[in-house]
């Protein structure tokens, strides 16, 4: 068994991808919801810090891995109003739903949805100046592959940025996530989700998540250096910028 319960066989990574896919297919009207609660709101700071960071050089176009709800696309394509962003996601709900805030915000002729699998990425090599994956890798059991993927499609120079909330290590904040998952996040989803279980999924997908240490070190198995680590907010959430050579 792995770090996260699971298998390293085929067989596991393909039960887990549909148990993922059916989990996120039922919520995906309540996604941004889901995000508001689990991160008291902070989420929307940190995916406008990880759009600072981007820097395009050759090719104006940015790719959002695991896009969801088009949340970092979105806010991309208003920091920068040059560029062109491609969504890719594996749910069709969580597309639809991404399209829709899209289309209200008057950006459908710069951000466009591809329905398609992070661990085989449907571009050719050197295509985007930047590829992201905001709160998504850690529901893909294969993530040196998904690194691997968002190397080839960026161009020499390009950058691989993974946003991602983790458990605290100081030992205050790390009580305050054990006790904030397991006596307020249980009554907000029973409020405000048909589906409960699937906050369950997610706060215990950050516990097994790796160490900001171990992702640094995949990032650089993946092809990738210069790697640049910012903790946030007490350490509750980190971004990891890369530079492929």
């Amino acid at each position: 068994m792995g770090r996260n319960g699971f298998h390293s066989s085929l067989f596991a990574s393909d039960k887990h991808a549909s148990y993922v896919q059916r989990i996120f297919s039922r919520i995906a009207s309540r996604y941004d919801l889901m995000n508001r609660v689990l991160s008291l709101g902070i989420d929307v700071f940190w995916r406008r810090f990880s759009v600072s960071h981007m820097r395009f050089s050759r090719t104006l176009r940015v790719l959002d891995v695991a896009s969801g709800t088009a949340d970092v696309a979105i806010i991309a394509a208003k920091r920068f109003p040059e560029i062109y962003v491609f969504s890719v996601d594996t749910v069709g709900e969580m597309i639809e739903v991404g399209f829709e805030k899209v289309r209200r915000e008057k950006l459908d002729y710069r951000i466009f949805f591809i329905k398609g699998d992070a661990l085989n990425l449907p571009f050719a090599n050197d295509s985007f100046d930047v590829a992201i994956i905001a709160f998504g890798i850690r529901n893909i059991l294969n993530r040196k592959r998904v690194l691997e993927e968002m190397a080839r499609v960026v161009v020499p120079g390009g950058q691989v940025l993974v946003l991602e909330m983790h458990v605290p290590s100081h030992s205050i904040f790390r009580l305050f996530f054990r006790l904030y998952s397991k006596s307020v996040v249980p009554v907000m989803a029973n409020l405000f989700s048909p589906q409960p279980d699937a906050y369950e999924y997610l706060i215990e997908s950050i516990g097994k998540f790796h160490t900001p240490e171990e992702l640094s070190s995949m990032m650089k198995e993946g092809g990738l250096g210069d790697i640049v680590h910012y903790s946030l907010t007490f350490g509750f959430a980190h971004l990891y910028v890369g530079r492929k050579f």
